[in-house]
């Protein structure tokens, strides 16, 4: 009875438009003080406890570093450096600027962890390049929502940070190197039905027109930015620094590019840079340690148990619950973003995870995708909202586009279920 409660507390405190973070540490925090009516205020007692262990992790320290690395490079001018050096290698013509822009979407996420900052980079260049070149806004905003997700598949991954504080087993660079792969075919897959889709309703006509950048002079200004990976990923992989370590690097390296290098921070500018960072870092640290007061309602009042049990006996087989799992997490991920769905979800996947065997770093892998096609899934898809605001068109207008990139995705995961070897080559090949 008190689990029913628990989850209808939750849903019935987001309908009232509660913020996620309130909604799950009050709904937690309720049910625990009604499991211990003798005493409620003893009960109580675990919820500043939770709410501090949620907290004290050290690999949660990288997450603050990695949303300013974010903000640092959206402001230092890279993207628009890293579009001009793209479209001087594949050059000018129908369906190329959507190639474009998925790359670049993909190369950033090698920089930042966040989707929809990466939607926001990549569309406040690519989606008034496009239109110029004659690509419809809703296009536009569909090919960056979709290039945008694999943002949390190609490390470093904010999404997959949080994983690994949730699932013994699964450590920060298993995880970012099982990404790796799944992230650049989701990304190879997004752009054979953006070219298509481009070439068949002969968008883009306009873009023969408009000059081929030179490629060496765009080779040299962006080289800064095609370096930053090498150093984030490659120090990681070198034994340099941790992945903690890694984002405060790659924040001092992003502040001496845009401030030394090209020049587009100036000194008055990080205050506001820090402040919005710290803004995004402080709500997404507040959902985290609020949702240790919820999982552990879970683990105490006996829910995740029944749950597990009930799936695992409903008849569906591995591949069933699989798919069960897929439904449910792309549905979800509709709504909320990737870091509250697994805080919410993964404390209850876990034993059906044990029980099947599966391997923690694939199986995060799996959830990732599924959360990255729920984020440009209409109709509440994060990523698709911040592109279809700077498109300056209702979302309803992308259904048409999103469809074919979402087909394509879908495939990639498929893939993913089926071999499974696609996430863990290499973290075997790199030890890990």
């Amino acid at each position: 009875m008190i689990a029913i409660l628990l989850f209808s507390a939750f849903l019935a405190l987001l309908f009232l438009g509660v913020p996620i973070g309130a909604a799950l540490g009050l709904a937690g925090a309720v049910c625990i003080a009604l499991a211990n009516l003798d005493a409620p205020w003893f009960g109580l007692l675990a919820v500043p406890q939770n709410f501090y262990a949620g907290l004290g992790k050290y690999p949660l320290l990288a997450v603050p570093m990695f949303v300013l690395v974010g903000s640092i490079f959206d402001r230092s001018g890279v993207a628009s450096r890293l579009v001009n050096f793209a479209v001087a290698i594949v050059g000018r013509g129908p369906g190329m600027l959507p190639l474009v822009a998925i790359a670049v979407a993909m190369f950033l996420g090698g920089i930042s962890g966040s989707g929809p900052a990466n939607a926001a980079a990549v569309g406040a260049v690519m989606i008034a390049a496009m239109k110029r070149a004659g690509y419809p806004p809703a296009f536009s905003a569909s090919i960056v929502g979709a290039a945008a997700a694999t943002d949390i598949l190609i490390p470093p991954s904010v999404a997959f940070i949080v994983y690994s504080v949730l699932v013994p087993g699964a450590s920060v660079p298993a995880l970012f190197a099982a990404g790796m792969v799944p992230g650049v075919l989701a990304g190879l897959a997004l752009m054979v039905p953006a070219v298509w889709l481009a070439r068949k309703h002969k968008m883009g006509l306009l873009e023969a027109e408009l000059p081929r950048p030179p490629f060496w002079r765009s080779l040299r200004a962006s080289l800064w930015g095609l370096a930053a990976p090498v150093l984030i990923l490659g120090g990681m992989r070198a034994g340099w620094f941790t992945p903690t370590e890694a984002a405060v690097v790659a924040v001092f390296y992003g502040l001496f590019v845009g401030m030394v290098v090209h020049r587009t921070i100036r000194v008055r500018d990080l205050c506001g840079i820090l402040r919005e960072s710290g803004e995004l870092s402080a709500v997404l640290l507040l959902v985290i340690s609020l949702a240790g007061i919820f999982a552990f309602s879970l683990s105490t009042l006996g829910v995740i148990d029944p749950v597990t049990n009930a799936i695992v006996h409903s008849g569906l087989g591995e591949y069933g619950v699989l798919a069960l799992l897929i439904v449910l997490l792309v549905t979800v991920g509709m709504f909320l973003d990737g870091v509250s769905i697994f805080l919410i979800f993964v404390p209850l996947l876990l034993p059906i995870m044990r029980h099947y065997n599966w391997d923690p770093v694939w199986f995060g892998v799996v959830l990732t995708l599924k959360v990255a096609l729920g984020q440009f899934t209409p109709p509440l898809a994060v990523n698709l909202m911040v592109s279809s605001r700077i498109a300056g068109i209702p979302m309803e207008a992308t259904v048409r586009w999103v469809g074919w990139l979402l087909v394509s995705m879908a495939l990639v995961m498929v893939l993913v279920i089926a071999f499974p070897q696609l996430a863990l080559w290499l973290p075997n090949v790199l030890g890990y």
